[in-house]
């Protein structure tokens, strides 16, 4: 089973910081998983919220920051906003990067950011917008694409397959015994967000689950390994 830290071990270090994604790569995991927006000059930053308000010191939306301006706020312990690049400079060749098109407009400049890293087989990425895997398929379809939903639709497996993804990722309360063998049945793989208890995560373990992402990515080593 693949053991995904997300947003690095956003429960033990400021989330999507280098710090964070450090922490779980120590940890063990196989995969990372970040968010990624565009800042006001079309850098590609690894935050979450469209906003730098909840996870920085600063106020307003991360599309009205520089680069230059977003890397003075304090991101927690003293760590800065990294920009995608930074991010795949630490992981290169250690793990696989999941990257959540999370923004608006990241769809094009994360395709070719992977190209320029020769690192296609080293990414997944994933979306709640389904229209932006559609458009990364139609970048490269070369490219691994998971489809993100909290609530899968009963055609869930049908859409997947139609935008070009291989997986499923599935809010872990919403996964039972008949959404993973439907997946597997359609020849995809079905990944779990975001268990953070270990009663949680031996739960989707114990459904056949391909992967499973944590906050609490030491947790899950503990259990899944």
């Amino acid at each position: 089973m693949t053991i995904t830290g997300h947003r690095g071990a956003a429960k033990l270090e400021p989330e999507n910081t280098l710090r964070s994604i450090q922490k779980a790569i120590e940890l063990g995991v196989d995969q990372i998983e970040i968010d990624v927006h565009l800042t006001r000059d079309q850098h590609l930053v690894v935050i979450h919220d469209a906003t730098v308000d909840r996870t920085t010191d600063g106020h307003g939306a991360v599309a009205d920051f520089t680069l230059e301006e977003i890397k003075q706020l304090d991101a927690g312990k003293g760590e800065r906003i990294p920009t995608l690049q930074e991010v795949i400079n630490l992981v290169r060749g250690k793990v696989i990067l999941q990257i959540e098109l999370k923004g608006p407009g990241t769809a094009e400049p994360v395709v070719r950011g992977v190209e320029q890293n020769s690192i296609e087989n080293e990414v997944v990425l994933t979306s709640f917008v389904h229209d932006r895997l559609h458009d990364a398929h139609r970048l490269n379809p070369s490219l691994a694409l998971g489809a993100l939903w909290s609530k899968p639709p009963a055609d869930a497996c049908e859409q997947a397959i139609e935008m070009g993804a291989e997986a499923l990722h599935i809010q872990h309360q919403q996964i039972d015994a008949d959404l993973v063998q439907k997946a597997h049945a359609h020849g995809l793989q079905i990944r779990a967000w975001n268990p953070d208890t270990t009663e949680e995560m031996q739960r989707v373990i114990d459904l056949g689950v391909d992967a499973v992402g944590s906050n609490r990515p030491d947790l899950l080593i503990g259990i899944g390994r």
